[in-house]
């Protein structure tokens, strides 16, 4: 079997030092072959630097999706042109934009498709759209001997969550929700194969809302004025994660669970 973990997406400080807490004990607990995260929130909830993904690549994180917000830090153009990280950013871009939307990740000599994709439904971008990007990349390594294909699925509606879900199923192995930095807890099984949790949740501050000081956010919606975001840097931090194991010869998840804890961060 293929163990994987896949957190949340990652925000700011406070949920780098959240993982640096958390992780050692789980790769121990649960002997994993493969640690997952999505990055678009990581340095400082924006973006992404050369030294955050350093910094949490030295906790035990092996590979990075992303979204929406992974331009924020402009280093990540060099970041994606000279493959300096194992990072991918959804596949249904324009595909000028730097970077790619899908990657192999090699475990064990067996082979396993990591795709990322983003959402339409309540974004503001005019992305591609990700069921027919999706397929164009299955039809380009269907007939390749893969142990597993993960999704990470990027987007805000849980309707179109489920509904790209069920459009996939049999036919990947996992697709994972990111984004809204909720974890929901609609963890199941489809067509017996494939993995389905609408939203994994985030790593950072549990005292927040979504990550970002709460007074912020409350003074924003009250005034209709930005108070700009600051986030908690120390205190309770929330860690959703999903674990489960893929059958390499059938691509198939044969055990999974939701893996919630609450890390102080001093």
């Amino acid at each position: 079997m293929i163990k994987i973990l896949f957190f949340g997406d990652i925000v700011g400080k406070l949920g780098r030092l959240g993982i640096k807490k958390i992780l050692p004990k789980l790769k121990k607990q649960l002997e994993l072959d493969l640690v997952i995260a999505n990055v678009e929130n990581l340095a400082h909830g924006d973006g992404a630097t050369a030294k955050t993904f350093k910094e949490i690549q030295a906790y035990g994180i092996n590979f990075f999706t992303s979204g929406n917000h992974i331009w924020a830090k402009k280093e990540v153009l060099e970041i994606f042109d000279k493959n300096l990280f194992p990072l991918i950013r959804p596949a249904n871009y324009p595909p000028e934009v730097a970077g790619t939307g899908w990657q192999i990740v090699e475990i064990r000599k067996e082979k396993v498709l990591m795709i990322n994709l983003i959402g339409r439904v309540f974004m503001h971008e005019n992305f591609d759209c990700p069921f027919r990007k999706f397929d164009e990349i299955w039809q380009n390594f269907k007939k390749e001997k893969l142990a597993g294909i993960v999704v990470d699925f990027h987007t805000e509606a849980t309707s179109e969550k489920v509904a790209f879900a069920h459009y996939v199923a049999g036919r990947v192995s996992a697709v994972l929700g990111t984004h809204t930095h909720v974890a929901t807890c609609d963890l199941a099984l489809l067509d017996n194969k494939t993995l389905f949790n609408c939203d994994v949740g985030m790593v950072g501050a549990l005292d927040s809302v979504i990550g970002v000081k709460k007074e912020e956010v409350i003074a924003e919606y009250l005034t209709q004025v930005s108070q700009g975001f600051k986030l908690p840097e120390k205190g309770p931090c929330l860690v959703n994660s999903v674990y489960f194991e893929i059958n390499p010869q059938t691509q198939a998840v044969t055990k999974f669970k939701r893996i919630d804890k609450v890390v102080n961060v001093t």
